[in-house]
């Protein structure tokens, strides 16, 4: 009776992660995250569309989506240039944010007061305007979210976060669309920009983290300085080739020399965990369609259950790690995504039922939720924090790329092998992060006993 007590105990002492104040503002920070993302996407062509724009045309807006990529590009700026005045005022990653909310809302108020139909061009410049601010935004908060709170936190950051991002997607998809019903798509846009006041009051009340450069770092960054000729800086250029060194060159070297060979093992994962997830994505809602099932009913379920599990997934996720470390849940987590495309299959072989549905729904976003919690963590815990920004924006765009680029296959292997092929094959995807992630832990676990 006393054990069970004890445990009881432990997985509440774990839960009360979520009351602690920096876990609890990442939602206003996941909510201005997630609010533009979908206002240069899919809401912007429902617009246009509206608007009688062409298709063609709503096409080529979707490269603005580009921004999100490479954003690792000029995360180094992010990372080391103050901001005059606002980095006095706010400090590094408060300055950085209050200015990319900035921008996101200029560039939604200037979407807003643009007619389509008569400057079109002018819809894209202050499309793209949002894009970058919104960009340099997952930057910043990134960067913000791993130095606020230790390694044990970082899944609950990753859950609060997921929460509020969920939120914001709901009121820039179906929230824009009832205003833009009611009133106009002008009006829907101007609501959003001033809904960026949560995320400039959350960055007003917030309190900076502290930036820690350890001695190894400093050192680094003297030997790197040394082989370029920079030391002395005693010229522009010299101090130009001493910042890009710092900034761009030391955060690669520093990850590979840290990590040593394991390194090339890291990346793979970080490349393969989302994998099985993103593939199986691609074809859902066609899935859906073709089995009969209607656009309400894939609606209802798919944004219903799907936002409640997933974030009773990613809570999970959170209390995890608090109670077990990463790994473990990281491993829960890429089985859980594999088995669950075993489900679709399932739903592929069987008659149609909402009840099913909802089942398989219900299991894919809930494994879904609890694996991008462990893997935020994970990825959180790779960085160094001299290179926070840096090293995160690289990590989060190789999680992406691979699986996109493999994604783009998905609809040639359904018509060549049929629905149920293509999620057994989704699910053999997610096979390696599982090996991988069991390396890795086995790596970490003899390291441990060395150690003791």
């Amino acid at each position: 009776m006393k054990s069970g007590k004890q445990t009881l105990g432990n997985w509440l002492a774990a839960a009360a992660v979520y009351l602690q104040p920096r876990v609890v503002g990442m939602i206003f920070l996941g909510f201005s995250a997630g609010l533009p993302f979908l206002l240069v996407f899919s809401t912007l062509s429902a617009w246009l569309r509206d608007e009688g724009i062409a298709r063609t045309t709503i096409g080529f807006f979707s490269w603005i989506g580009i921004t999100y990529s490479i954003k690792f590009f000029w995360a180094p700026v992010v990372d080391r240039l103050p901001l005059p005045l606002l980095t006095r005022l706010l400090g590094k990653r408060r300055s950085w944010l209050l200015l990319a909310q900035s921008i996101i809302a200029i560039g939604l108020v200037g979407m807003a007061l643009t007619d389509p139909h008569t400057d079109l061009t002018r819809i894209a410049v202050f499309a793209l305007l949002v894009a970058f601010g919104s960009a340099t935004q997952d930057i910043t908060v990134d960067a913000y979210r791993i130095e606020a709170v230790d390694k044990r936190l970082q899944g609950a950051m990753a859950a609060t976060y997921v929460l509020g991002y969920r939120v914001a997607l709901l009121a820039a998809g179906a929230g824009a669309f009832y205003i833009a019903a009611a009133h106009s798509w002008s009006m829907a846009y101007l609501v959003m920009a001033a809904l960026m006041v949560v995320g400039i009051s959350a960055t007003l009340v917030i309190r900076e983290p502290l930036h820690r450069i350890d001695q190894r770092t400093r050192e680094l960054e003297a030997r790197l300085e040394s082989h370029v000729g920079a030391v002395a800086r005693d010229s522009v250029y010299a101090r130009l080739v001493a910042w890009f060194s710092d900034a761009v060159v030391s955060p690669f070297v520093e990850f590979f020399q840290r990590n040593g060979a394991l390194a090339i093992v890291i990346l793979l994962l970080v490349g393969s965990y989302k994998l099985s997830d993103i593939t199986m994505g691609v074809m859902a809602n066609p899935f859906y369609l073709d089995l009969g099932f209607s656009k309400t009913d894939i609606a209802n379920i798919t944004k219903l259950f799907g936002f409640f599990m997933t974030i009773a997934g990613a809570g999970l996720g959170g209390i995890l790690v608090v109670r077990y470390g990463i790994m473990r849940p990281l491993l829960a987590g890429a089985i859980l995504i594999a088995a669950t495309n075993l489900l679709f299959v399932w739903l592929a072989v069987s008659e149609p039922h909402l009840s099913t549905l909802a089942i398989v729904i219900s299991a894919d976003n809930l494994s879904g939720g609890l694996a991008t919690a462990a893997f935020i963590a994970y990825l959180s815990s790779l960085t160094n924090t001299a290179y926070t920004a840096t090293q995160y924006a690289l990590f989060s765009s190789l999680m992406t790329l691979p699986a996109k680029f493999i994604g783009g296959f998905a609809g040639w292997i359904v018509d060549s092998a049929g629905y149920a092929s293509f999620f057994l094959y989704a699910g053999l995807l997610g096979v390696p992060a599982i090996l991988l992630v069991l390396y890795l832990a086995q790596r970490q676990e003899a390291a441990h006993t060395r150690r003791a």
